[in-house]
């Protein structure tokens, strides 16, 4: 084996996308963020029902 067989043996090649596989891709990245938003505001407004009217009669 020469050198340069040798060097392109270990060589990783980036996987190439289809259209279907991006498009895929895509919807289920759309999926993920409206998720984590939605746990987001649920996280918030749990917080403000928990704390309820308290949080304008704390003492300084």
């Amino acid at each position: 084996m020469t050198e340069q067989d040798e060097s392109k043996r270990h060589e990783i090649l980036a996987p190439v996308w289809t259209e279907e596989q991006l498009k895929r891709r895509r919807q289920r990245n759309l999926a993920i963020a409206w998720t984590l938003g939605a746990l987001m505001v649920l996280f918030f407004v749990v917080t403000i029902v928990k704390l309820g009217g308290n949080v304008a009669n704390r003492t300084f």
